[in-house]
C-alpha cells in the first residue's frame, strides 16, 4: 500500500494546489515515486496528455512537479462548466455528455467514483507516495451525500489529511474550527493536522492563535506557509483571474485579453504577462479595451453564447474599432472560431442556437459536432507575416480540444503546418491569417502556442518595432523558469512545515 497524504480545505482557493505541487516537488526531490491525485475537478483550465485524454491543468502542473509525463489517472473526473447550472463531464479523459447539477450530484457522482477507484489502484501499484487534492470544502453538508472528491476519497485510502486555510482572506481561524466542527467523528479524525496559508508578515505575531487552534481542535499546527507573490505556476481556473491585474502595469507593450463568461484555457497567456516587456490584462468591458497593441480573443467552453456576449455588451464593437484602426487580432481556438463567418451548432452541442455570425473576419466556417477532438500537436510557423515581418519558426509545441470543424474559403492562407500529432508523423495545415482594415487577424486551434520562446519573442519584437522599440534577444526559458519555481516552491513550503511531524503523520519513521 502506498503512503499518502490528502490536502483539503475550508474554502475554494485557499492554497490546496499550491502545497500539493510543493508536496509533489519535495517528495521528488527526496527521490520517491510520488505521483498527485484529485478525483474531481471543476474547471475550465484543461490539457490534453500524450494519449490524447483531457485532464485539469492543476493536475498537470502537480505531475511536472513530481517529475511525471500528465496522465489522466491523475484526475480521472473533469468537470467542464457550459452555463445554467450545466458542465460537460469528462470521464478518463473522454467526454461522455452534459450534466445539470442535479443530474450529476444527484444520479452520476457515485457512479463516477468507481472510475476514481480504479484510478487509485493503478497508482497505488506503480507509484510510493500519493499526494491527494480535495476541492472546495469538505464540510459542504448539501453535497456530502455524493461527494467523491474530498472526505469519500480519505475514508476509502484511510488517508490522513491535512486541512488548509487562506489567512489573507481572513477568517481562518473560524474557519478552520468551522470546518472541523461540521464533519462528522470519523471524518474528524482522519484530518491529521492544519495549515495556514498565504500569510503576510511577522510570524511569531501568530503564536496565539496556533496556540488557540491547537487547544480547541487538538489538531497540531503543522505551519504557516507565507504569500509567495509571482509563483510562476499554472492557475487552475478562472477564479485566480481575480487575483491578475485589471488596470495593466507600466511596460512598453499593452496586450489586452478578452475575458468572456466561460472563458478556458487563460493560461495560453501566462508566458506572455512574464515578460518585462508586456502589461498584459484581462477586459470586461468596452471601456476597459483602451489602445492596445494587440488583442487577444482566448477559447472558450460555450462560443456560441460568448459570442453574443461580446456582441451585446459593446466589446466587440469596441474590438471592431480598434482593429480598423490597426490593432492585431489573435484567436485561440473558440476565439479563432469567432473570428470566422459563421458558427453552426446543429445538434446543439453548445447552446440552442442554430446559426449564429461570426466576426466575419476569416474566410471560414465552424459547425459543432457531438465528438471532441483532443490531441498535442508539433507545428512550424511558415513565413507568417505579421506587422510588416515574417514570422517563422519550428517545432511549436502544443495541443488542441475543440468540438467544432471548421471549412475554409479557397484563398485562406494557414500559417502553421502541423507536421505530429499525438508523436505520430502528421501532414496539415492549422490556422488562418487575413487583413482587415488597418489591421491583422490570425487565429489557430493550437493552446500554448506563446510558450514557444523564440515564437513568442518574434510577435513581441514585432509589436515593438512597429512603436519604434529595438527587438530584443530571447527573455525568458519557460521551461526553466517552470523548474526554478517549483524548486521555489519546494523551498519555502518546506521550511514553513514541520516535515518532521508531517512524516509521522504519513506513518513514516522519521531519523
Amino acid at each position: 500500500m502506498s503512503n499518502a497524504i490528502m490536502l483539503m480545505g475550508t474554502s475554494s482557493h485557499v492554497g490546496k494546489s499550491i502545497i500539493t505541487t510543493a508536496l509533489c516537488r519535495i517528495f521528488y526531490q527526496q527521490g520517491r515515486k510520488v505521483v498527485p491525485f484529485k478525483a474531481q475537478n471543476m474547471a475550465l483550465n484543461s490539457y490534453v496528455t500524450r494519449d490524447g485524454k483531457e485532464m485539469g491543468r492543476a493536475q498537470v502542473a502537480q505531475a511536472e512537479a513530481a517529475g511525471l509525463e500528465p496522465m489522466v489517472d491523475m484526475n480521472p473526473v473533469l468537470l467542464k462548466p457550459t452555463g445554467n447550472s450545466c458542465s460537460q463531464v469528462v470521464l478518463n479523459g473522454e467526454p461522455i455528455g452534459n450534466m445539470s447539477a442535479r443530474e450529476y450530484h444527484k444520479g452520476y457522482s457515485l457512479k463516477a467514483f468507481t472510475a476514481v477507484k480504479e484510478a487509485l489502484g493503478r497508482l497505488q501499484s506503480d507509484y510510493d507516495t500519493l499526494v491527494i487534492e480535495g476541492a472546495g470544502s469538505p464540510a459542504e453538508v448539501n453535497l456530502k451525500a455524493n461527494d467523491i472528491v474530498n472526505m469519500r476519497v480519505a475514508k476509502y485510502l484511510k488517508a490522513p489529511v491535512l486541512l488548509i486555510a487562506d489567512i489573507d482572506r481572513g477568517g481562518a481561524l473560524a474557519s478552520l474550527v468551522g470546518t472541523l466542527e461540521l464533519l462528522d467523528e470519523e471524518e474528524r479524525a482522519l484530518v491529521k493536522g492544519l495549515v495556514i496559508n498565504k500569510f503576510r508578515g511577522d510570524v511569531s505575531l501568530l503564536t496565539p492563535a496556533v496556540e488557540f487552534l491547537e487547544q480547541k481542535t487538538g489538531k497540531p499546527v503543522l505551519g504557516i506557509v507565507p504569500h509567495i507573490e509571482s509563483l510562476g505556476i499554472d492557475d487552475e481556473d478562472s477564479v485566480s483571474l481575480e487575483e491578475k491585474q485589471a488596470v495593466p502595469q507600466a511596460a512598453p507593450l499593452r496586450l489586452a485579453v478578452i475575458q468572456t463568461p466561460k472563458l478556458s484555457n487563460f493560461t495560453d497567456f501566462d508566458s506572455l504577462a512574464a515578460e518585462p516587456d508586456v502589461a498584459l490584462y484581462y477586459v470586461k468591458s468596452a471601456a476597459e479595451l483602451g489602445e492596445p497593441d494587440l488583442i487577444l480573443l482566448p477559447g472558450s467552453k460555450n462560443t456560441t453564447e460568448d459570442l453574443l456576449y461580446l456582441r451585446e455588451s459593446g466589446i466587440e464593437a469596441a474590438v471592431r474599432q480598434c482593429v480598423e484602426q490597426g490593432t492585431p487580432l489573435w484567436g485561440i481556438c473558440g476565439g479563432y472560431q469567432m473570428l470566422g463567418r459563421t458558427i453552426c451548432d446543429p445538434l446543439h452541442t453548445e447552446s440552442a442556437h442554430d446559426r449564429v455570425a461570426g466576426m466575419g473576419y476569416l474566410d471560414m466556417e465552424t459547425t459543432f459536432a457531438a465528438e471532441k477532438l483532443t490531441t498535442q500537436v508539433t507545428a512550424d510557423c511558415v513565413e507568417l507575416p505579421f506587422l510588416g515581418q515574417t514570422l517563422m519558426a519550428k517545432q511549436l509545441p502544443g495541443y488542441e480540444i475543440h468540438m467544432g470543424k471548421t471549412a475554409f474559403g479557397p484563398a485562406v492562407a494557414h500559417p502553421f503546418h502541423i507536421t505530429a500529432k499525438a508523436e505520430a508523423a502528421f501532414d496539415g495545415w492549422d490556422g488562418a491569417y487575413a487583413l482587415a482594415g488597418q489591421g491583422e487577424v490570425v487565429g489557430t486551434y493550437i493552446h500554448g502556442i506563446f510558450d514557444h520562446d523564440g515564437f513568442r519573442r518574434q510577435v513581441l519584437n514585432a509589436l515593438r518595432e512597429r512603436k519604434g522599440l529595438a527587438p530584443l534577444d530571447i527573455q525568458r526559458n519557460v521551461r526553466a523558469e517552470k523548474e526554478k519555481a517549483y524548486n521555489h516552491l519546494a523551498d519555502v513550503v518546506r521550511q514553513s512545515l514541520d516535515m518532521e511531524k508531517l512524516a509521522q503523520i504519513m506513518g513514516e519513521k522519521t531519523c
